[in-house]
């Protein structure tokens, strides 16, 4: 996608004159048309996936078997769309929309669901206890690598904003918002996710990084400022539980549903963070993928078995393309697969199979 706010915006500000960002087609925050050729590479990756578990032949248009909802922005009603047109060729399947287009779904909002003052102070309590008292101090090596990269000692706002850590960051909550953040990590996660957006979109790497030479674990650092802030915002235990708890429910419910085979539910980075937080998941590395929680276009996939005397298991999976399959738009196939790391809950066990019991 393109970055969530225009080039003339923040970005500019911040960023040295001379640089010039990619010119991202469409409105801020939309899908690219390299993002939906890529998220048509993941849906042919499925398709080869679910052929040779003999699911395809399950579909049909009027059936109850498959199902594609995504939330009503943009960049995920078209993400749906091209993954479910690659998994099934020629079917043309409907994407599920439940609210006005461009508008946010209730299940798929990290919004904040209930509140009151012990939420707030728990939540808060939680959030120093995992990313200390100071919030732009846990993530100033990545402050210091986006303020070389864009030069700001030489940008309009200078020297005025000198570097991110000047402005004290913090999160505050409101009843049917989502989590909001003020200070120098909101301002700097703009600058993060555009770079990592540029990363993927411009074929010179070295042009992506406004003439610097990044090595790959650089751009892990570049990355890991937009991670931090929506860790900050999303992953807290009382805030995932409270945020991802519609959204939980349908995964649940889509998973005890005798009659579907396959569900595709579209949203965003912080839905999955939410959700592997309120599940309590231990996330391992992710190898190839700067982002180290919530890989871009990554799928969090849920798989679901019966044994012989009707017990529900599951089986978690995190599927995603590697940072050099996305900036070659590498073909996505089981002769060269997107990278896939299995993911275990805190405090359940796993059965023989290494599934879990759905009942747990």
């Amino acid at each position: 996608r393109s970055p969530l706010v225009s080039k003339n915006s923040v970005l500019t500000r911040l960023t040295n004159p001379g640089y010039q960002w990619f010119p991202w087609e469409g409105q801020p925050s939309t899908l690219t048309p390299k993002g939906e050729r890529l998220e048509r590479r993941m849906g042919t990756f499925f398709h080869e996936w679910l052929e040779k578990k003999g699911f395809l032949s399950d579909y049909s248009a009027d059936s109850h078997t498959f199902r594609f909802y995504a939330n009503a922005k943009q960049r995920c009603q078209v993400t749906a769309t091209q993954f479910a047109e690659a998994l099934l060729p020629g079917a043309k399947p409907s994407i599920e929309m439940n609210v006005p287009f461009d508008t946010m779904d209730p299940v798929f909002n990290p919004q904040i669901t209930k509140i009151s003052d012990q939420f707030t102070a728990k939540a808060q309590e939680e959030i120093r206890n995992l990313f200390g008292d100071d919030l732009n101090a846990g993530i100033a090596k990545g402050y210091t690598l986006l303020q070389t990269v864009i030069d700001i000692t030489h940008a309009p706002a200078y020297p005025d904003t000198t570097s991110f850590s000047q402005y004290p960051s913090s999160v505050g909550f409101k009843l049917n918002a989502e989590p909001f953040m003020t200070g120098g990590l909101k301002m700097a996660c703009t600058v993060s996710d555009a770079l990592s957006l540029q990363y993927y979109e411009e074929p010179d790497e070295k042009k992506a990084a406004f003439g610097h030479d990044l090595t790959f674990d650089d751009w892990v650092t570049v990355a890991s400022v937009k991670e931090w802030y929506g860790d900050v915002l999303f992953t807290a235990p009382s805030v995932a539980v409270n945020v991802a708890h519609p959204l939980l429910q349908v995964i649940l419910d889509e998973m005890q549903d005798e009659k579907r085979v396959f569900t595709l539910l579209c949203g965003h980075d912080s839905n999955i963070g939410s959700v592997l937080s309120a599940l309590d998941a231990e996330i391992p590395d992710l190898p190839g993928s700067v982002e180290k929680r919530t890989p871009i276009g990554g799928k969090l996939v849920f798989e679901s078995f019966k044994d012989a005397d009707g017990n529900q298991y599951a089986d978690l999976l995190l599927v995603y393309a590697t940072a050099a399959q996305l900036r070659a738009e590498s073909a996505l196939t089981y002769g060269n697969p997107p990278a896939g790391v299995r993911l275990k809950l805190k405090g359940l066990h796993e059965n023989a199979d290494g599934l879990y019991a759905l009942t747990d």
